[in-house]
């Protein structure tokens, strides 16, 4: 099952400038690795060493916060939107 994962522009020059990737995998997990295959050193900027979703990053399945589906276990039906959005930090005081 194809999905399609979105890259944000700080991880781009992993992917060599791509926005979007297709990947396939029934679970996000294996989209992951498949990304990691493809773009070594993508997945250290994704997941800890215990191979969890590191703090400031956030990932939906198809607007979904994965944190609240069943986080790289989730599954990605064909056609899903997998966007990955770094945190922001910062802001007024």
């Amino acid at each position: 099952m194809a999905a399609h994962v979105r890259i944000p522009t700080p991880l781009r020059r992993l992917t060599n400038g791509e926005r979007i990737i297709e990947v396939q995998g029934i679970d996000l997990g294996q989209a992951i690795d498949e990304l990691e295959r493809r773009f070594p050193g993508i997945r250290g900027r994704l997941l800890d060493e215990r191979g969890e979703v590191l703090r400031f990053i956030n990932i939906f399945v198809n607007e979904q916060d994965i944190r609240f589906l069943d986080g790289l276990r989730t599954p990605l039906g064909a056609g899903a939107e997998v966007s990955i959005v770094p945190a922001m930090a910062g802001g007024a005081r």
